[in-house]
């Protein structure tokens, strides 16, 4: 495991339209209202927290996530920070730390941090670096099989017997998401390997199945060019 790992969590104006889109398509992808992350040692300690609230520079926050997140754009014109600031702070902290990145739902932190930095002009040093996520790894604790992975509030309460408060306020989720992390380390669910499984390229097991079929394929033409030789001789 890296010497430091950066719990992140985002709440938006929504979900994505359409997750394989490139970043160039702004319509297809939700803005950021808040962005927070908690850098930690692998040991656990915490090292340092930030937490932005995104200035509005007219994107429209959906009725359904104002309710979930409650981040109104009232709240962003007093608390809200110029995007490229804060997108500078969290790029500096990836570069200084060379983390693990982890998130809950990694897949939606990945994407709204990376057309943060796109919006926002800058680099995305995101992509250099290992990810991790809880969710995927909340799968061994379903106790319904509707469910394919536990929410954070669900796993937290599975992992220490209560209720996860302030949930969808992004630092306390990234905090949150930093205590189950660890606590699934100590409890063995979560090691080298299990992490190690997260970094495997996009479409290395079906290289690996396209390989087997090949092999499976020159056996069946071996077998079936003797079976021709042997009648030919008989």
């Amino acid at each position: 495991m890296r010497d430091y790992l950066l719990f992140i969590d985002t709440e938006t104006t929504g979900i994505p339209r359409d997750w394989a889109a490139p970043y160039e398509r702004d319509e297809d992808w939700p803005h950021s209202v808040q962005v927070a992350w908690a850098v930690y040692t692998k040991h656990g300690q915490l090292v340092k927290t930030e937490n932005h609230y995104v200035r509005n520079d007219g994107f429209i926050i959906s009725e359904s996530a104002e309710k979930i997140h409650g981040i109104s754009n009232d709240f962003l014109e007093q608390h809200g920070e110029n995007r490229k600031e804060i997108f500078e702070c969290l790029a500096a902290d990836l570069r200084k730390y060379q983390p693990l990145v982890v998130g809950h739902f990694m897949q939606l932190d990945y994407h709204m941090a990376g057309v943060g930095f796109f919006r926002s002009g800058l680099e995305n040093p995101l992509t250099e670096l290992p990810t991790f996520c809880t969710m995927n790894a909340s799968a061994a604790f379903l106790l319904h099989s509707h469910q394919n992975y536990l929410r954070l509030g669900e796993l937290y309460d599975r992992l220490f017997g209560q209720p996860l408060q302030n949930q969808h306020n992004a630092l306390d989720d990234a905090q949150a998401t930093a205590r189950c992390f660890f606590e699934l380390v100590r409890r063995g669910d979560i090691d080298e390997r299990t992490i190690a499984r997260e970094q495997k390229p996009p479409g290395q097991k079906k290289e690996i199945r396209q390989k087997r079929n090949y092999g499976c394929g020159l056996a069946v033409l071996f077998i079936f060019v003797l079976f021709t030789l042997i009648s030919f001789w008989l």
